[in-house]
């Protein structure tokens, strides 16, 4: 599905990123090649793909494998903690054995039902620990436990990494902002921050340190609201209204128009950005 010619005209010439998606999703495994386009329509340079799971940690593999764009994360995902093998710290280590990688996504959420809070939060740190014992970025979700988060990443800065931490799709507020980081904290956003109801997520972009700023799109979740939505994507399986990752270039403008920056500055300081904390970007 190519980009609609009133729009190109406003990518032309940028190198986006997208710091945070799952495309090994099964909702967008019949996109890969239309995704790809657009990708390179875009001028889209480098995706961070997020593993769950031990079950879906192949499939990342194998997409990056495919596309040199992409960047894999492993990490167990702490919605899917009681899924985990008694191996599968190993089997996340061997993933990460196999060639450039970042640890993602992990993090805690009390939104969980039925969930144990010491388990989760022991996934967690074990994970994190692994971040700090080969300095890699690690990518952090954190649902309703902003505080709690805060006083892990306090209590354990020694498992912290030196090269610090993503905050994905931020939702804490912007009073937390300069303490998370000073632990070494870099948050991103998606166009999901221009619908309605998120009038706190743009206010804790304006508190956000440029130089820590990242966008995501976290597609196939956080569709984008209709006004800024590149590809409009129902699910046919579904019904449901998904994000394509395409929409990336709305995070971009949603972001830009936010902070009152020209998309082009923008752009230029999240790759700057990027390649500070995740590394340089293939040629």
């Amino acid at each position: 599905m190519p980009l609609a010619e009133h729009r190109q005209q406003l990518v032309d010439d940028l190198r986006l990123i997208d710091a945070h998606l799952h495309l090994q999703e099964p909702e967008l495994k019949p996109l890969q090649d239309e995704i790809r386009a657009c990708w390179t329509q875009l001028g889209l340079v480098r995706a961070v793909v997020n593993g769950t799971c031990e079950a879906d940690w192949p499939a990342v593999q194998a997409l990056a494998g495919g596309d040199s764009r992409i960047l894999p994360a492993y990490g167990l995902h702490p919605w899917l903690v009681k899924t985990r093998s008694s191996d599968w710290l190993a089997n996340l280590e061997a993933c990460l054995d196999r060639g450039p990688s970042v640890v993602g996504e992990i993090g805690i959420d009390h939104h969980v039902p039925d969930r144990d809070d010491a388990d989760q939060e022991a996934v967690f740190l074990a994970q994190l620990e692994l971040g700090c014992r080969r300095d890699l970025p690690v990518t952090i979700h954190c649902v309703k436990a902003w505080g709690r988060l805060e006083a892990l990443l306090r209590d354990h800065r020694d498992r912290l990494p030196r090269r610090g931490f993503l905050l994905h799709a931020y939702g804490g507020p912007a009073e937390m902002v300069s303490g998370l980081a000073d632990l070494g904290a870099w948050f991103s956003f998606s166009s999901h921050a221009g619908h309605e109801r998120a009038a706190r997520s743009r206010q804790a972009l304006q508190s956000i340190p440029l130089d820590r700023l990242l966008i995501e799109t976290d597609a196939p979740a956080l569709a984008p609201p209709p006004e800024w939505t590149e590809i409009d994507w129902i699910d046919p399986t579904s019904g449901r209204r998904l994000n394509h990752p395409a929409n990336i270039i709305a995070g971009y403008r949603c972001v830009a128009g936010v902070l009152e920056m020209k998309v082009e500055a923008l752009a230029a300081q999240v790759e700057a950005n990027f390649t500070r904390l995740f590394g340089p970007i293939p040629t």
